[in-house]
């Protein structure tokens, strides 16, 4: 990485960045209700811009369902604040708008479109499907550096169905940056990858984590102590831990509940 580009691109801290902006996500009382189940139960969150969070637990602990009600994908009661805005009983496009973006376990691209056009229509709301499509004597300087941060460059003519597994997640990550969301919503974008595009989407979150609040759900464990400047534990619904990576290894109730055991150094070898 150039200085130019670390000065762009501040890394990730733990707590945030302190100072670069007022940008925060405030999770307060989240709950969700299915038919009398509490998939999600007064669940408590403060994301601040800079800091990459990821949201780990057992299958069924409720991770998706907490970006889920974020987004406006399911009702829910209590408090989603997006730097003192109101989120929650807003209209999933409305959230958007107001620079709330996530990601799905499978990248959602026109696969029939090159990386270009994708990331034209992602820029492109409000304006006709015709001048969409039509191609641009120059790329939108968005665009540009969507591309460059994305390392999808030279793939940027390229179909979308063409891509490898983890260029399309790269893909989708790119569509919200030229949204401008400010907060990222990741629902496990390292499933089904090798271990080098497991490498190169932890340094692609680290690029666009420090000017940004981004939360990961994720189940690979090796990723998240790699990447993770902090780490919310999700049990039955419910937060069960937060802290540093070391802080939650640690703690005895995670590895009770997230793991089935209290033996220590387990978590280690979750993988």
């Amino acid at each position: 990485m150039t200085e130019l580009q670390t000065e762009t691109h501040p890394e990730p801290a733990a707590g945030g960045n302190v100072g670069m902006s007022t940008q925060y996500l405030e999770v307060r009382g989240l709950t969700v209700d299915f038919d009398g189940f509490k998939a999600v139960s007064n669940v408590d969150l403060t994301l601040f811009q800079g800091d990459l969070r990821f949201l780990i637990g057992p299958n069924g602990a409720g991770k998706t369902t907490v970006i889920d009600a974020i987004t406006g994908l399911v009702p829910a009661t209590g408090s989603v604040s997006k730097s003192g805005q109101e989120l929650l009983g807003k209209k999933v496009h409305q959230i958007a708008r107001r620079g709330v973006g996530r990601t799905f376990q499978t990248a959602t691209v026109f696969e029939q479109l090159t990386v270009l056009q994708n990331l034209d229509i992602a820029a492109g709301a409000g304006r006709s499907p015709w001048t969409l499509l039509r191609r641009r004597s120059g790329i939108l300087p968005a665009i540009e550096e969507a591309l460059e941060t994305t390392g999808l460059t030279a793939l940027a003519d390229k179909p979308a169905g063409v891509l490898a597994h983890g260029q399309k997640q790269w893909l989708e990550i790119g569509m919200l940056l030229v949204q401008n969301a400010e907060v990222l919503l990741l629902d496990e974008p390292v499933a089904g990858m090798s271990h080098e595009e497991r490498e190169e989407t932890g340094s692609l979150l680290r690029r666009i984590g420090g000017e940004r609040t981004v939360v990961v759900v994720e189940h690979d464990m090796d990723f998240m102590r790699a990447f993770a400047t902090s780490v919310t534990v999700l049990a039955r619904g419910q937060v069960i831990a937060e802290g540093s990576v070391a802080e939650v290894q640690a703690n005895p109730r995670v590895q009770e509940v997230y793991l089935g055991t209290a033996a220590a150094g387990i978590m280690e070898e979750e993988s």
